[in-house]
């Protein structure tokens, strides 16, 4: 069984398919292997939006356009299949830019009713909560998950595909938003978190102590907002010394919020006692985190999957793989429903099984 994925949330556009072996079908438990990445495709749209500073809907949306259909095929020819042995056809239906998730929909809802296949909607932090099983070395149920992404941080309990419980998220800024939004105090261009992280390694960590905002709650929850407020006033504070200072405070800022999320999750897996950790999402690509990560983890025997650096950023590989794990263990098909449905925000934890 063929199916191809689509992604188009934000500001990449994936194409992806993946194959379901036919004595791979789950029966009543866990599939002994999972799902099989064929071929996948990327576009990323960072070349376009460096000239507004971030992400322009619009012209995300327009890009998606021109890119989903080429992409779709070079990952058929890669594969050496044809669009007619497709089986099922997933894509994003949300969380994202409305404009841009519509494409998606609409390109498989379009490529569905003329192939008369069904079509289904995924959850985009599903397609990363999953993305470490597209590794050699998949993680097993259950497993705390820490997602974070640009606008996401969350710690998850995870029993099983569609089995999500959320233990702590962000009250304000996501992770990648503190990374993102300090590194446009230090004068770092979009997309200015990957920048700061490469930055901060020729920095000296410790050189400020700035907050790790709910470090020691009793709660499992994030909040960052208060780290980038400390950051912009350090930033005042230096003047024109800040040019001198900068890859210091990038190195003080991402350990802070390194510290915070290591932390979490540690406590997450402790309250949880599970001993199997997932980390996902483009912050998941950090290497100080995981780094940071490993070493703290392999101190309590907890084992800890990282999808491949390139299945970090949003990409249509995670997409087919979560519509082929949930056809897998449900057992049965989507329906032919060819309506152009997306649900911008989508909390996780409300998808249905």
């Amino acid at each position: 069984m063929l199916i191809l994925g689509i992604e188009s949330s934000c500001d990449e556009t994936g194409v992806a398919l993946v194959e379901i072996k036919d004595n791979e079908r789950a029966s009543n438990s866990t599939p002994q292997t999972w799902p099989e990445l064929l071929s996948h495709a990327l576009h990323s749209q960072i070349a376009l939006h460096i000239p507004y500073g971030g992400v322009v809907p619009e012209l995300a949306s327009r890009d998606h356009i021109q890119r989903v259909v080429p992409l779709a095929e070079s990952v058929m020819s890669l594969a050496n299949k044809e669009f007619d042995e497709i089986d099922v056809i997933a894509f994003t239906k949300g969380p994202g830019l409305a404009g841009a998730l519509l494409v998606g929909a609409g390109v498989a809802c379009s490529l569905g009713a003329a192939l008369d296949k069904p079509v289904m909607g995924i959850h985009h932090l599903e397609g990363h909560l999953l993305s470490p099983f597209l590794s050699r070395d998949p993680p097993s149920f259950p497993f705390v998950a820490l997602l974070v992404s640009g606008g996401h941080t969350q710690l998850m309990r995870v029993e099983g595909v569609g089995q999500y419980e959320l233990l702590g998220e962000s009250i304000d800024d996501a992770a990648g938003e503190a990374f993102d939004k300090s590194a446009k105090l230090l004068g770092i261009d979009y997309p200015g978190g990957r920048a700061l992280s490469e930055l901060a390694q020729l920095g000296d960590p410790s050189a400020y102590d700035f907050p790790r905002p709910l470090l020691h709650s009793k709660d499992l929850n994030f909040s960052f907002a208060g780290l980038k407020t400390s950051v912009l006033t350090q930033c005042k504070k230096l003047g024109d010394r800040l040019i001198n200072e900068r890859a210091n405070i990038a190195a003080s800022t991402q350990a802070a919020i390194v510290d915070v999320l290591v932390r979490k999750s540690l406590k997450a897996l402790n309250q949880t006692g599970l001993s199997c950790l997932v980390v996902a999402g483009g912050v998941g690509a950090n290497k100080s985190l995981r780094e940071s990560l490993s070493v703290e983890c392999k101190k309590i025997g907890v084992r800890v999957h990282h999808p491949e650096l390139e299945f970090c950023t949003d990409n249509g590989a995670m997409i087919a793989m979560a519509g082929a794990m949930r056809i897998q263990t449900q057992r049965e098909l989507p329906s032919k429903i060819y309506s152009f449905e997306v649900n911008p925000r989508w909390p996780l934890d409300q998808i249905n099984v």
